[in-house]
């Protein structure tokens, strides 16, 4: 699928956006809530014909967005996560673009922080613009500009976390200490309501530290200045409503598909696009917001 544009204008670059990958080499099987059906080895598939048709576009896109959860959680227990990590990127192989990754609960399901950041699902090491990095090492985040006037900032959602933090850490404590505020069950996975904002306290979930807001106003300072058009990416997915920051809402994911950027209109604009779970199978309707650098809008 492709966004339609409003007239001929040739848009200044296209890309494409893929999430929710969650390959493991295992048998069918169903989520956490034993809901929904999971296809675990058909998500490569799925992921090689996103490739295929990114790879036979009258206009390529410039750069991927793999927005987290590249494989799944089962892994870990199987002992596969490195082999199941190696057949995805193997696929990546033949992209068209280069793969801007970004970090996923399953991500740490099956990884440290420590080893991610040292892995080939780094991507600020060959993407980060201009050293703007957070000054905390650990904090997976960065920013690029795919051409003039637009600037693309990838969050870490799981820096204040359960998941993936050391147990003795500042972000660890911060996040049990929240969690226990908002949420009595005994298991911390169950939310505390089903519904509203309240579900976000849950285990599996993650947020914001102070440092990485006080680099991405930095960052968003620098491109009000600059004039830039920015467009916020995290994790995506019901995990992506973060524990500490509701206000900041999120890019969201879509199966395959290629957006257009155009340079038509300086206003807020948001695009509604459909997509399907590569590993159910179901279709949601989901929604990307690009920000000038001034506004915060919620969805």
């Amino acid at each position: 699928m492709t966004t339609e544009m409003k007239d001929s204008t040739q848009p200044l670059f296209t890309f494409g956006i893929i999430a929710d990958i969650q390959y493991a080499d295992i048998d069918d099987g169903f989520n956490f809530k034993h809901t929904r059906k999971r296809y675990y080895r058909n998500s490569i598939r799925l992921l090689r014909n996103a490739l295929e048709r990114w790879n036979t576009e009258n206009v390529k896109p410039l750069f991927i967005l793999q927005l987290g959860d590249i494989i799944d959680g089962f892994n870990k227990r199987y002992n596969m996560s490195d082999q199941s990590l190696n057949t995805v990127m193997k696929e990546f192989d033949s992209s068209p673009a280069e793969v801007h990754h970004v970090w996923g609960n399953h991500e740490f399901y099956n990884f440290s922080r420590d080893t991610l950041l040292r892995s080939v699902l780094n991507s600020s090491v060959d993407f980060d613009s201009g050293g703007g990095l957070p000054s905390t090492g650990d904090i997976y985040a960065y920013h690029f500009s795919p051409a003039p006037g637009y600037r693309f900032i990838l969050l870490d959602a799981y820096d204040v976390s359960l998941l993936g933090r050391e147990e003795s850490s500042v972000q660890y404590h911060q996040a049990i200490t929240l969690l226990k505020a908002h949420n009595k069950n005994e298991d911390l996975n169950h939310p505390p309501a089903l519904t509203g904002l309240e579900k976000r306290f849950v285990k599996f979930n993650g947020g914001f530290s102070q440092d990485q807001l006080d680099w991405l106003e930095g960052v968003l300072s620098s491109a009000d200045h600059k004039l830039e058009r920015v467009t916020i990416v995290s994790e995506s997915s019901y995990e992506a409503i973060s524990l500490s920051t509701p206000a900041l809402q999120i890019l969201s994911a879509l199966l395959g598909t290629t957006m257009s950027c155009s340079p038509l209109s300086r206003a807020i604009r948001v695009w509604s696009v459909s997509w399907q779970d590569m590993t159910t199978m179901e279709g949601f309707t989901l929604i990307t917001l690009e920000c000038t650098t001034s506004h915060w809008r919620g969805l």
